[in-house]
Parts: structure tokens; C-alpha cells; sequence
């Protein structure tokens, strides 16, 4: 292990957001929370049931995405059609209700939704449908084509970045085809300047859930309680325990009451405070930024479980170079708006896959969005499931290796085990449950071997990768814990006593 170099102070923080089962404001699907027990009875969480969905909603979230254009009367539209016409044609666009509906119109058609045309409507209905009536196709004409494309404003392109008209092959100019496709491999090298004493931050578990969105694909909005819909994270309220996790203080139920009407008809044992336990991922945001403009982080180090529940809520499979609207409206809901400020803006955010990213419940979510969104973004960095980067500080002659890796394989268990903890479980992921052909599990009966198989390869690449090491430094980021290597910590106490490794960086508890 190398001598303690000079100038390098990590900050470490956390954010850990409330997780319950929220009511189902949509009466449409249902399923016990993750805390409820036996005798107490729980209302559903309906974030990702696509098993109980229509036969019709769940083969089409599972087929093979067509992006042929059509109109309204193609048989693929017929759910989107009648809601349409009538906005358009019958005064829908006067209706009392109609600015919150169509809120996303403009960002989406660069239109306002009171000079929209009927095309228009079927873009926004085919990106982000109000009330749930997705357009299958989206229009093949509108006022500001593309019409597939689920956003106005043009985003960040990888090849635009600094080098890259030089080396437009690089893994930092180029998005693979597949998500897997740059498993293992380094992100160029990271530079910092200077002899002043520099700061690393770390943060996980800090995603909140986007109650602003009209998801696709026949799911519900991500509402737990009945003023999370306003725009930025919100909760996931659960069940709140005493410190030793042996007696339940508040359960489910109560801790919905309390946020329903924000304190004022809530058990005392919930310990319920408004402006503390209603918008935690802000404060823990708060403190980063001002933190952030006192010590100027280089970089952040980020754990994982970026959006909660289930992070990205879209079916895997969007072309790796695209951003589909929900990805994008999760991002800015739950990322860009919240996090940003002086010593935030425009650093790198070095970043890993939680269990709740690939699914929580399921693995057929659109965790590929979240490594896709690393050439649509100029500070996201997740190249791969696994990857590794060399940072290079040479004002103060050390330099550091680090290491990201996805251990999701603790929650990723055989099929009928503990539906509430299980990223394979067969009772919440649909049956037919498919990202084979991104490189992900092929079924829920694989999904398991499939997770086991990375574990193992990331254990070899982990092994040689530290072998072959010439930095000052070796830093380890994960999501599941350092107890929780499959081997009782006897993986990582031989990457720290055999191969160096210095620090290891986590979340999840």
C-alpha cells in the first residue's frame, strides 16, 4: 500500500430516503408493500406491476419496439385516439383541468397545447400520455419535427465533447450499441490541477420518486400520497421503526395518513415532522451544495439507487443512442433540477447501478437508460455495468485508481424467494420478462444465473485490474455493502490485503 499522499480529503455522504408502499391511486393494480406483515393488513403498490396488467399492455411493453409512424387510425393508436379528438375537436384544450394535463406539451412539441394540432397531441400522447392512453406510433407529421423525438430541446451530444473530434471513437465520444458492450473498460483519464487540498465527494440512495410523470407503457404514476404528484422527488414513505429495528412505531397506513394531511392527523410514534421527513432528498441535497461551494469537489462517487421505485420506469431496449421523454423527465425531476449549484455544476458524477435502479422488483425497467444517459449528459458517468477510471493528480504527484462495480446480485434471488426483495421474483415481473437482447437476463428463471455470472466476472476483472495497478490509490465503489461479497467478506479483505485496495465505498443500509 503506498504512502498516504498529500491533498486528498473524501467526504463522505449519504442520503437515505424513506421507502414505504404508497397507496394506489390507481385502482387498477394492486400488491403488498415490502413491510407489511402477515396479520397487518397493507394497501398496494402499484409502481411495478406489469404482471397484472391487460394481456394487450403487456405484450406490447414486451414486444419489439416499432417506430414506424402512423395516425390515429391505425389499430396501434386506438387508445389514444378517442382522448385526442375530443381535446381537439370537442374543447378539451378549454377544459378547467387542461394547463396541468398537457403540462409537458411544450417541452416536448416546442408547441403550446392551446395552438397544438391534432399531431401534436399524438407526440405528446406517444411520450409522456396524460391519464395513461399511450400512442403506440407517434404522428408522421407535427409543427416541429422529428415527431418521434420526445423533447424540443436538443441534448448533449457526445461527439461534441472536448477530444472527441480528435478520438471520436473513444468510449467517452461514442454510446455503444448494447449496454454491456463496455463492460470492464477505462474512462479516459481524469485530471485535476493544483496543490490545494482536494475534496471527493460520495453520495447514495438518494433518489426520489417523480410524481410529475406520465409514464407509458400502461403503468401508474409514481404517487404514493395525495400531493405527491407536484414536480421535483417525492417520497416513498414506509414504515418507521426504533433504533434497533425491533418494534414497529408506525406502520404503512399511518405513515400515508401523516403525509395525507402533512401532520395533522398522525400517531406521535410515527415521529412525522413536516419540512424534514416530506422532503428529504432536498435537504440532503441542500447540505451537498452548500458543501460543495466551500470545498470544490473534484468529482462525486455515486452508489446507487438513483430513482426510486423501480428506477427508470420504461421497459429496457431504447436504442442506447436515445434518451427516451421518461428517462429525461426522471433525470431533470430527480438529478439535474436538485442537484447543481457552484462546485456542483459540470463535475463528474462516477456512478453504479442499486438494486432499485435495475428494477427492485423486476429487471426489465430501463436501467440501460441510466448508462445511456452518459453521452446525453456532460456530468453523468456510467459507461457500463462495471468500468474503472485513473485520476491523475500531478501538482501533487499521487494518483488514483477507481474501481465501479455492480454487486446487485444479493438481491437477485431464485425466482419464488422474497417477492419483496427480489430483482428476479416472479411476482412482480411480468412473465414474459425479456432485456436478452441488450445484453441483460433473457427470463425470470435465467435472470438469477444472470446476475451470479456478472458477480463472477467482475470478481476476476476486480483481481487483475488491482494486480496490475501502478496508482498511489485504490478506491472500490458499490451498492451492496462490504459484508456483502457472497464470501462473508472474505472477497474484500483479500482485494485490500492481497492487491491493495484502500477504500471501499458503499450504500444500501
Amino acid at each position: 500500500m503506498a504512502p498516504v499522499a498529500r491533498g486528498l480529503a473524501v467526504a463522505l455522504g449519504a442520503a437515505a430516503l424513506w421507502r414505504c408502499a404508497a397507496e394506489d391511486l390507481e385502482a387498477s393494480a394492486v400488491a403488498a408493500d415490502d413491510e407489511c406483515s402477515a396479520v397487518q393488513a397493507c394497501s398496494l403498490n402499484a409502481i411495478q406491476l406489469r404482471g397484472l396488467q391487460v394481456t394487450s399492455v403487456a405484450e406490447r411493453v414486451n414486444a419489439p419496439p416499432d417506430y414506424k409512424c402512423a395516425d390515429l387510425n391505425d389499430p396501434a393508436n386506438q387508445e389514444c385516439a378517442k382522448p385526442i379528438r375530443w381535446v381537439v375537436y370537442q374543447n378539451g384544450k378549454h377544459d378547467p383541468h387542461a394547463e396541468e394535463w398537457f403540462k409537458d406539451m411544450k417541452d416536448i412539441t416546442g408547441v403550446d397545447y392551446k395552438d397544438a394540432t391534432e399531431q401534436d397531441f399524438q407526440r405528446l400522447y406517444f411520450c409522456a400520455p396524460p391519464g395513461g392512453k399511450q400512442c403506440i406510433k407517434a404522428p408522421c407529421t407535427c409543427t416541429h419535427p422529428p415527431c418521434d423525438q420526445c423533447s424540443d430541446k436538443p441534448m448533449v451530444k457526445a461527439k461534441d465533447r472536448p477530444g472527441c473530434a480528435e478520438d471520436a471513437e473513444s468510449i467517452k465520444c461514442k454510446a455503444p450499441k448494447n449496454p454491456m458492450d463496455y463492460k470492464g473498460m477505462a474512462w479516459p483519464t481524469m485530471t485535476f490541477k493544483g496543490e490545494q487540498v482536494m475534496h471527493i465527494f460520495a453520495i447514495g440512495d438518494w433518489g426520489g420518486m417523480d410524481g410529475s410523470l406520465n409514464p407509458i407503457e400502461g403503468r401508474p404514476r409514481m404517487i404514493a400520497y395525495q400531493w405527491g404528484a407536484r414536480a421535483g422527488p417525492s417520497v416513498f414513505p414506509r414504515t418507521r421503526w426504533d433504533k434497533p429495528h425491533h418494534e414497529e412505531l408506525c406502520n404503512h397506513k399511518q405513515f400515508i395518513a401523516c403525509f395525507n394531511t402533512q401532520g395533522t392527523m398522525c400517531p406521535s410514534s410515527c415521529g412525522y415532522v413536516k419540512g424534514v421527513d416530506d422532503q428529504p432528498q432536498q435537504l440532503v441535497a441542500r447540505a451537498l451544495i452548500d458543501r460543495a461551494a466551500k470545498k470544490d469537489p473534484s468529482f462525486i462517487l455515486n452508489v446507487g439507487d438513483n430513482f426510486y421505485w423501480g428506477g427508470i420506469e420504461k421497459t429496457c431496449g431504447t436504442p442506447m443512442d436515445q434518451i427516451s421523454y421518461t428517462a429525461k423527465h426522471q433525470f431533470d425531476q430527480i438529478f439535474e433540477n436538485i442537484y447543481n449549484g457552484h462546485g456542483l455544476d459540470g463535475k463528474p458524477w462516477l456512478s453504479v447501478l442499486g438494486n432499485h435502479d435495475w428494477g427492485g422488483r423486476v429487471f426489465n425497467n430501463g436501467w440501460d437508460q441510466q448508462i445511456a444517459y452518459t453521452w446525453a449528459s456532460d456530468r453523468w458517468v456510467m459507461p457500463a455495468p462495471y468500468w474503472m477510471v485513473h485520476v491523475d493528480y500531478p501538482n501533487q504527484f499521487f494518483t488514483v485508481d477507481i474501481y465501479l462495480f455492480d454487486t446487485n446480485f444479493n438481491d437477485a434471488k431464485e425466482p419464488s424467494e422474497d417477492s419483496e426483495h427480489n430483482i428476479c421474483g416472479s411476482a412482480h415481473n411480468p412473465p414474459n420478462a425479456n432485456c436478452g437482447a441488450i445484453g441483460g437476463p433473457k427470463s425470470i428463471h435465467e435472470c438469477p444465473q444472470f446476475f451470479a455470472d456478472l458477480w463472477a466476472e467482475q470478481k476476476v476483472w476486480l483481481a487483475q485490474k488491482l494486480s496490475e495497478s501502478k496508482a498511489d490509490w485504490q478506491i472500490g465503489v458499490t451498492h451492496f455493502p462490504c459484508g456483502e461479497d457472497g464470501e462473508h467478506q472474505a472477497f474484500y479483505r483479500k482485494l485490500h490485503e492481497e492487491y491493495g485496495l484502500d477504500l471501499l465505498v458503499t450504500g444500501h443500509r
